[in-house]
Order: C-alpha cells, then sequence, then structure tokens
C-alpha cells in the first residue's frame, strides 16, 4: 500500500472507531469519510461496506491479543493458569479503552469476524498453549477448555457496557469471579494478584 493509501485507510479506521463507539449502529460511511477527511469513494475502495470496517476493527484488535498472548506464553511457562489470567485482563482492559471495536466485537457477526479468521485462529491456539500448560499443573478446572474463552471475553464486554449505562456494575468484579470460577480447587497463590477480590 502507497504511504497516502495506508494514510487514508489508518484515517477511515480511526474515524470509525470513534464513530461506531458515539453512534453504534446508526454511523454512516458518509459520516465517517468525513471524519477522517476522504471522500465517500475512498471509504468504499478501502472498505466495501460497514462489515468490512467493523472486521478491519476486529483484526487490529485480534493482533494485539495475540501479541499479549504471546508475551504471557514466553513469562508463564511456570504459572501458566496466572499467565493466561493476566493475559486475559490486558486484553479485557484494552477492550473497555476501545469502545468502537467493542460496537464491533458485540454486534458484528460472522461476516465481521470472517475478516479477521486468520487473527481469531491464532489467538485460539496461542490461548490453547496456555490452557493446556495450567491443565498439566491441575490449575484450571479440568472441564474448562480453550472454547469457553470467546464466551468469556462476550460476557465482559457486555459487562462493561452495561456499567458505562450506569447500572453500576464493574467489569473487573465480573472478570475476577469468573476467572476464580476457571481455577482449579487448589490454583496457582497468585491467581488473583492485580484484581478485585
Amino acid at each position: 500500500m502507497r504511504a497516502d493509501a495506508r494514510s487514508n485507510h489508518e484515517r477511515i479506521l480511526a474515524a470509525a472507531r470513534a464513530l461506531f463507539a458515539s453512534d453504534g449502529a446508526d454511523t454512516q460511511v458518509d459520516a465517517i469519510a468525513r471524519r477522517a477527511g476522504v471522500g465517500v469513494g475512498t471509504v468504499y475502495r478501502h472498505f466495501p461496506d460497514k462489515d468490512a470496517l467493523m472486521g478491519a476493527l476486529v483484526r487490529e484488535r485480534f493482533i494485539a491479543f495475540n501479541e499479549q498472548l504471546r508475551e504471557a506464553i514466553s513469562k508463564g511457562e511456570q504459572q501458566p493458569f496466572a499467565a493466561l489470567c493476566e493475559a486475559l485482563r490486558a486484553n479485557s482492559t484494552a477492550l473497555a479503552e476501545d469502545a468502537g471495536t467493542r460496537f464491533a466485537f458485540m454486534r458484528g457477526g460472522e461476516r465481521v469476524f470472517a475478516h479477521a479468521h486468520d487473527e481469531v485462529e491464532e489467538y485460539l491456539a496461542l490461548t490453547n498453549v496456555l490452557v493446556d500448560r495450567a491443565k498439566r499443573a491441575g490449575s484450571v478446572r479440568p472441564d474448562f477448555d480453550v472454547a469457553d474463552v470467546p464466551m468469556l471475553m462476550c460476557g465482559v464486554c457486555a459487562t462493561i457496557d452495561a456499567g458505562k449505562g450506569g447500572a453500576g456494575w464493574d467489569w473487573r468484579r465480573h472478570l475476577e469471579l469468573v476467572l476464580a470460577g476457571m481455577a482449579a480447587a487448589v490454583a496457582e497463590p497468585s491467581v488473583t494478584s492485580g484484581g478485585t477480590p
């Protein structure tokens, strides 16, 4: 991608992220173009529809998720469940700070996630490394599976948005309760470090 095209691509994504955060499903492509300072045709050359825009945001977020997981794998040999929990905390915090991508996660559906297929597959594979290590260490409940993690993250997303609406729900507390539920009867002592009891 040429430098000018790459700049337009990044501006369009930044505009989409901001408008999905503020306007949600009411976001219009012409509004994204105005905010990005480009023509509507330029938006469509980069992204044929809103699903593609949301998919690009999801893809970017999974790239960041996967970097966090790779770091957890490199550091979590001795306490794999603690490493898994820390990665999930870090990734949840990133989602809490990115309402536009959170909207794409919750409202996008299969057509949106298809744009991030490879990154999602890598996410599951990396997460599975930590889950398998934790199972071998006896620190995660034996019936917990990597397929449970996307549901866990969706629940955290829902709690973040419910809390924003004034319900008083604390997504961090929700996450800590879920992490505690993942643990085996005798878990590593540092599982809840840095979280809300």
